[in-house]
């Protein structure tokens, strides 16, 4: 009996030591594969779009205005009626006449700049420049569009919210990554940088 209980303790000891290495090689047997060898994926390398109906991650940290209590909504505030990447690209009415519900003030201005940081400015860089963007380098057939100049000055509102909501060619949509009222606090926050760079939002329908 102690030699069975050695023997098995013994067993356990290698087991341990040579970690899970033995049940990998067995699973690659039995499956073909390991969780050992797996792709690594870059969360920029081809983002694929949320399921059609699902809820935002963020629905749960919003609420829709200062002071109110949140009850899961899927949406912060007044959503406008669904358009689509073509509309924000050809700057179809639905998109072009979207007006910013939220006024460029010291708050909405702060609040933009933290969401442009957080999740804008790995491609557009901190002042709105393309070839500024963090992974500028490491993707440069992928550059983020001069958000800083004259002419992207010169597009609506609407149309600047459009692209966050739905992505385009090159952009992935970040409807589900941001809020519909962050989405116009960081609106807000790129006119201010077109400003900084001497390009205010002038033109047809450009700004508010």
């Amino acid at each position: 009996m102690r030699r069975s209980l050695r023997a098995v303790a013994v067993l356990g000891l290698v087991v341990l030591a040579s970690g899970c290495s033995p049940l990998d090689d067995l699973m690659v047997a039995l499956a073909g594969r390991s969780m050992r060898d797996q792709r690594s994926f870059d969360p920029y390398e081809n983002p694929l779009p949320a399921p059609e109906n699902s809820v935002p991650f963020a629905a749960g940290n919003f609420t829709t205005t200062p002071g109110r209590i949140n009850t899961g909504q899927p949406e912060m505030g007044d959503m406008p009626a669904p358009f689509t990447m073509i509309d924000v690209l050809t700057s179809a009415p639905s998109v072009r006449n979207l007006e910013n519900p939220v006024p460029a003030d010291a708050a909405s201005l702060a609040r933009g700049q933290e969401m442009y940081l957080r999740m804008c400015a790995v491609c557009h860089g901190d002042r709105g420049v393309g070839t500024e963007g963090y992974i500028a380098d490491k993707y440069p057939g992928a550059l983020g569009i001069d958000l800083s100049n004259a002419r992207t000055a010169g597009f609506p509102d609407g149309v600047i919210y459009g692209k966050i909501r739905v992505g385009g060619p090159i952009m992935p949509a970040y409807a589900h990554q941001i809020t519909h009222i962050d989405r116009w606090h960081i609106v807000n926050y790129v006119r201010e940088l077109q400003r900084r760079a001497g390009n205010g939002p002038t033109g047809a329908g450009g700004g508010r």
